[in-house]
């Protein structure tokens, strides 16, 4: 159990689901799920500039690798991405590390942390074909753990990662989902 972690008993009990489930599934990839950073590497990070509100999730659940559309870094991978908060060229986003913090990607664009925290996480609106020409952010859920919560460990995640009704029983993140029975109506 990771019940000593200071993420909510939401976030505590569906991660610990998820482990569960992928611990009984033989079938699935177990590198799905990240482990839990400790608090003197949480301390070290913080000091480094890495947003607590992420490291507070990563002291719950660091990483998940949601199949090839979605994936949330883990501290060590979030480190090596923040490249993609830089200015970009005749970017029309405001890009900034010290505004934004890549937390992960979807499709292969990056979604941030508003390390101000007063926009959440952000991405890049659907209609946009490159990201870095997109005209502004939308915001995609609160924090990081509404949208782990309600985006990503949901049946949801089935519409954010494009997932039509031919491959539902194809996605091992479905799979787990359903296993941990956070998605019972796809499949």
């Amino acid at each position: 159990m990771t019940g000593a972690n200071p993420g909510s008993a939401r976030l505590i009990a569906t991660v610990d689901a998820l482990r569960l489930a992928l611990a009984e599934s033989t079938d699935l990839l177990d590198f799905t799920l990240g482990a839990a950073i400790d608090e003197a590497t949480a301390a070290a990070a913080e000091a480094e500039g890495v947003p607590r509100e992420f490291l507070d999730f990563c002291r719950v659940l660091d990483g998940a690798s949601c199949g090839p559309s979605v994936q949330l870094f883990g501290l060590e991978e979030a480190e090596e991405h923040q490249f993609y908060c830089g200015p970009v060229v005749d970017s029309p986003l405001e890009l900034s590390p010290e505004k934004l913090f890549c937390v992960g990607l979807v499709h292969d664009t990056p979604v941030f942390l508003d390390r101000a925290g007063s926009d959440g996480v952000l991405g890049i609106p659907d209609e946009h074909g490159e990201w870095v020409d997109a005209e502004r952010f939308e915001r995609l859920a609160p924090g990081l753990e509404a949208f782990f919560l309600d985006r990503v460990a949901t049946a949801e995640y089935a519409r954010i990662a494009l997932v039509d009704d031919e491959l539902v029983e194809y996605d091992d993140w479905l799979k787990l989902l359903r296993r941990a029975g956070l998605a019972e109506n796809l499949g």
